[in-house]
């Protein structure tokens, strides 16, 4: 198998393009400099690869250049902004170039890091490129934020991404993991996160742009990825911004009647508090990456029905490797000063309560719990009983075990509301077993159906879902 050559600089990179002479185009920047231009420019021979640089800065310019639209970083206005400059190219110079000429155009509108403002930086930034002379053009577009203090850094590790950028969509557009995993060269995750990408265009018809996003995660150039209800891939920031959040955690192989109760219980419930208006409620299903990985492989088939089946519920899907719960915690406030609540089955409690799972960390177990529970942040917890067990089997919050060194612990936290008990909407469905389950419909049909929700179970067996009747 072939591997990506994953030792050339940046410069090299930028240096390999100028000297292709059928590689041609135009580079335009707003915002944090024309940092991308300048890398071609500086290694020379930029003139073989470089048509046009151009910044508009001032909004009337730009609109004038490219017509209006409502945010200045926004999706819209990249695509705009690759329209009007991809087009530009081809027409002025077409005919003047040699015919094997490949033309494309890169794009970014980004808010960086200034002395009038300290807030997010994150911008928007493609290419749209022929792959073949003559061809219609393809686009890898992407959503980024930039993580250094300073407006220099930011504007060096963008020019080092757009580079990457280029590169990549013109050597390795075969292999899209490799235009994903070389948008890393030279940056560290702590300089730059992309947190949304898409594939578009006759060169790029068989890419499962999901799988791509999953692959974000992997090549470290983000910590999670974001579905909404329709199955897009959308922005973090955009999807929970300003929004009161209800996270259920699992690995949801399939998901089954349980999950539904829980969130629908939890909901009641965290809808009551004072400071949750009940119709802006996002609920999240969160999947960790460790559920999702089979050895050093993702198996693309079944996260993609996990997903379908999560979203045609009606829950916003995220894929994080976020396995400590603080830590999912802190990544949601970053976007929401709302009320955020997580629901759990007490199946899990042991998980939250085991000190192994913080070692590592200087306080333990109760500096997690600290950074879980800083502000507006509750658990809600989903009572469980075994199959064809009596009522008197109930396990719930009020009767979990956890070790006797954290019962005093356990008892502060449900005082303080931090740990909330779940009401069960119905009782019928507190056996489930999400793993017998899945285990029952590699079978084929069977009880199993019962467990699930008929929509879920209809499209398991109509699609072969999950390795449905394989055994």
């Amino acid at each position: 198998m072939r591997k990506r050559d994953a030792i050339l600089s940046t410069d090299q990179k930028a240096l390999e393009l100028n000297l292709d002479k059928y590689k041609y185009g135009s580079i335009v920047e707003i915002g944090a400099g024309q940092e991308v231009a300048r890398r071609f420019f500086q290694v020379g021979a930029a003139a073989g690869t470089v048509a046009k640089t151009m910044s508009a800065y001032d909004m009337a310019v730009s609109d004038d250049i490219y017509g209006h639209v409502d945010r200045y970083v926004s999706r819209a206005r990249l695509l705009q902004m690759l329209d009007k400059e991809f087009n530009q190219v081809v027409e002025r110079l077409s005919h003047l170039r040699p015919r094997n000429t490949t033309f494309f155009a890169y794009a970014a509108t980004v808010t960086a890091r200034s002395f009038q403002q300290n807030k997010e930086c994150h911008g928007w930034i493609g290419i749209r490129l022929q792959l073949h002379p003559g061809a219609a053009p393809s686009d890898v577009i992407m959503h980024v934020r930039m993580l250094d203090d300073t407006n220099a850094q930011q504007s060096e590790a963008l020019g080092v991404l757009g580079v990457n950028l280029i590169h990549g969509a013109f050597f390795h557009h075969d292999h899209p993991e490799w235009v994903v995993e070389g948008l890393g060269d030279g940056l560290t995750p702590e300089r730059i996160e992309v947190d949304l990408i898409h594939f578009s265009g006759p060169y790029f018809e068989e890419v499962e742009n999901r799988l791509m996003n999953l692959h974000l995660i992997r090549s470290w150039l983000t910590r999670a990825v974001v579905f909404n209800p329709d199955g897009e891939v959308v922005v973090p920031g955009e999807r929970f911004y300003r929004k009161p959040v209800m996270v259920m955690r699992g690995s949801f192989k399939p998901v089954t009647c349980v999950n539904v109760d829980m969130m629908a219980a939890a909901l009641k419930q965290f809808s009551q508090l004072a400071a949750v208006d009940e119709s802006s409620i996002l609920q999240l299903a969160e999947i960790t990456m460790n559920s999702l990985i089979s050895g050093d492989n993702v198996d693309g088939a079944d996260f993609l029905a996990r997903v379908d089946l999560l979203t045609s519920l009606g829950f916003t899907v995220m894929i994080s490797d976020y396995v400590r719960f603080f830590r999912l915690r802190a990544y949601l406030r970053r976007y929401t000063l709302k009320q955020i609540g997580i629901v759990l089955s007490v199946r899990d409690f042991g998980f939250l309560f085991d000190e192994k799972y913080y070692e590592g960390m200087e306080g333990g177990i109760l500096e997690a719990f600290g950074k879980l529970f800083p502000d507006n942040t509750h658990v809600y917890v989903y009572p469980s009983r075994p199959r064809h067990a009596d009522a008197s089997e109930l396990v719930t919050l009020a009767n979990v075990k956890v070790p006797a060194n954290l019962e005093h612990l356990l008892a502060h936290l449900i005082s303080n509301d931090k740990l909330v008990a779940v009401q069960p909407d119905d009782n019928s469905h507190l056996h489930i077993d999400a793993t017998e389950v899945w285990q029952g419909l590699r079978r084929g049909r069977g009880e199993w159906e019962k467990d699930v929700p008929d929509s879920v179970a209809q499209r398991i067996i109509d699609s072969r879902l999950l390795g449905f009747d394989t055994e």
